[in-house]
């Protein structure tokens, strides 16, 4: 339980069905020294009240425990590692793998307990074989099976996710209906560790070397202007380059953090066919066969892209799309399809096509 609207009408829906529930509710890491908005937002003191009044008004016994140490190692220190080496890394990903789905679960399980049900918008197919099959929310603007593609065969057994076959809307009609006090509370929608929601911020406290100024440059080489840290930009960017006195628009098209270089080009230059996707988590257990025909969303928002997979020997995954995408992204999940059904996915790679070694030229 995180006192919204979410997990707590999931709550509601296992009681009337005759379920016996416990709601738990983690407590996660945040910055210390950071002011007043220091609590990490998804167990706040207002959070943390909502869900135990939820849990009364439903007459199931509540909980709180403290994940913060496992949060910040294997969640916060993701993300800074992540960006200080030119990547943009999904904290959520690495949350649902070593969090809910791994620290929380087995908490469940030693508990007794025989699922653990969340408010996840993704659904579960339990099929005649014993198999579980990922599918994705009924409500397309809130489906989360992205951030669920970690999940395999041994934890999908044990998990509910009562409200994926609802709307948005009608969970919240049903939260005003059972007369919850969360009903009418607003989602969050940012990274929960951050104090102030400004993630160039916390990495200017917390990685430092990552936000060093340095060099903007072509495929070439050639230096074109300056940057003020390489996190502070995003493949496919156009705007606030700072770049003058160039006649074609240029894109960012990789972060390379090696020589601190921000490397843009044309538009040209900038859209991909494919990408390689590394530690690969499969949703049944077992890769899909050479050439599959399926899907991808390469961001938690994006639109899910015609492709063509192709498993490797090592367990990764080329990704072969039928157009070019614009922002395809390292350190972001590249989550696989077929239809609705999540078949998993992993991170991915970066591929860079390398700067030549040669004396940069600057360009005013």
């Amino acid at each position: 339980m995180s006192g919204g609207v979410d997990s707590s009408v999931a709550a509601a829906l296992l009681v009337e069905q005759g379920y016996n529930c416990i709601g738990v509710m983690m407590r996660l890491w945040a910055e210390t020294g950071a002011g007043e908005g220091s609590t990490n937002k998804c167990c706040s003191l207002e959070s943390v009240n909502d869900a135990r009044r939820v849990a009364d008004q439903l007459g199931i016994p509540f909980y709180l425990i403290n994940v913060e140490q496992p949060f910040k190692q294997n969640v916060v220190d993701f993300f800074i590692d992540g960006y200080s080496a030119g990547l943009t890394p999904n904290p959520c990903l690495a949350c649902n793998r070593h969090i809910r789905f791994d620290y929380l679960l087995n908490y469940a399980r030693r508990m007794g307990a025989d699922y653990l049900a969340t408010g996840h918008y993704a659904r579960l197919r339990r099929q005649p074989d014993g198999t579980v099959h990922l599918l994705a929310g009924v409500d397309a603007g809130k489906d989360q099976s992205y951030v669920l593609s970690v999940m395999g065969q041994d934890e999908l057994r044990d998990v509910l996710f009562p409200i994926g076959d609802y709307p948005k809307s009608e969970v919240r009609r049903m939260a005003a209906a059972q007369g919850l006090p969360i009903a009418s509370k607003h989602d969050s929608m940012d990274l929960c560790f951050l104090a102030d929601d400004d993630y160039r911020r916390f990495l200017q406290d917390w990685a430092p070397a990552a936000m060093q100024p340095g060099q903007i440059v072509d495929r070439t080489g050639r230096v074109l202007g300056s940057h003020n840290g390489l996190p502070n930009y995003t493949i496919g960017q156009r705007k606030g380059l700072g770049i003058g006195g160039i006649a074609e628009p240029l894109y960012v098209l990789e972060m390379d953090s090696k020589r601190n270089a921000l490397v843009v080009g044309t538009l040209d230059e900038l859209g991909q066919q494919e990408l390689l996707a590394t530690g690969v988590n499969w949703t049944l257990d077992v890769p899909v066969a050479d050439g599959f025909r399926g899907q991808c969303k390469i961001r938690y928002r994006s639109v899910a892209a015609d492709c063509t997979l192709h498993p490797q020997p090592n367990g990764d995954v080329r990704v072969i799309f039928d157009a070019p995408l614009r922002d395809i992204t390292p350190g972001q999940g590249a989550v696989f399809y077929n239809g609705d059904h999540c078949l998993g996915g992993g991170i991915i790679a970066r591929q860079p096509k390398a700067i030549p070694d040669i004396p940069l030229i600057l360009v005013n």
